[in-house]
């Protein structure tokens, strides 16, 4: 790519918080309010020089951008068009990252690597449109799919399949197919919730038909459960 390509890129970058964030009224906020859309700007930089063997250069400039902005990117990582990375701070992305176009992370998300060895791809693939969470830790190279999307403080260490939603720790897949908002926090399940009420409501009943020989009731109360046990299931499906 050519000066102008990267210029008309790092366009992108400053248009796209007008796209996302519906708390931008001014220019003026988007010089002093959003340090990812300045941190990847810089990156679009320092990632050229990268390339081209001027690594030090590279580095340094990130280091900068690290201390100012609070979002470290190695320079070598690749990363789309019109991606937004919301509140920004805390952000870590990996030396073998891969973001493609048109995704939206925010504050505090971790694409790291869970290898030491060099020259092999550590860290993880980000595809198209796809969503990740306030805190969310991606880690390995593994995949998270298409227009796909992890919840916030999840933990992701299997690859996500396209269009679906991953939540807890380690992170499950809860429901498939493409949702038209970014990421609806509220209405994700609490499903480590339902797995608890489960259990305890099944210790609950064997240890009173141990205690108070009610053996007899044990098959209803079951049955009582199947409903909590369906709710469970139903919602990593």
């Amino acid at each position: 790519m050519g000066k102008c390509s990267l210029f008309k890129i790092i366009k992108e970058d400053l248009s796209v918080p007008w796209k996302n964030d519906p708390a931008i009224t001014s220019r003026l906020e988007l010089l002093t309010n959003y340090p990812g859309v300045w941190a990847l700007i810089n990156y679009r930089i320092a990632n050229r020089l990268y390339k081209r063997g001027w690594k030090i250069p590279a580095r340094i400039i990130m280091g900068l951008t690290q201390v100012v902005t609070n979002v470290d990117i190695h320079p070598a990582c690749t990363i789309g068009k019109r991606v937004f990375i919301d509140h920004a701070f805390g952000v870590v992305i990996g030396e073998t990252a891969v973001i493609e176009d048109d995704v939206l992370i925010y504050q505090g998300v971790t694409l790291g690597g869970v290898s030491l060895e060099k020259g092999t791809k550590r860290h993880p693939t980000i595809r198209r449109g796809a969503v990740i969470g306030g805190g969310a830790k991606v880690l390995g190279n593994i995949e998270i799919g298409e227009f796909a999307r992890v919840g916030a403080n999840s933990v992701v260490i299997k690859s996500v399949p396209p269009e679906c939603t991953a939540v807890g720790i380690p992170a499950r897949v809860i429901n498939k197919g493409k949702d038209k908002s970014k990421l609806s926090h509220n209405k994700i399940p609490d499903i480590n919730k339902q797995l608890f009420i489960y259990l305890t409501k099944r210790i609950e009943n064997l240890e009173d038909a141990l205690l108070h020989h009610h053996e007899k009731e044990l098959p209803k109360r079951d049955q009582e459960l199947e409903k909590i046990y369906k709710d469970f299931i139903d919602s990593i499906d």
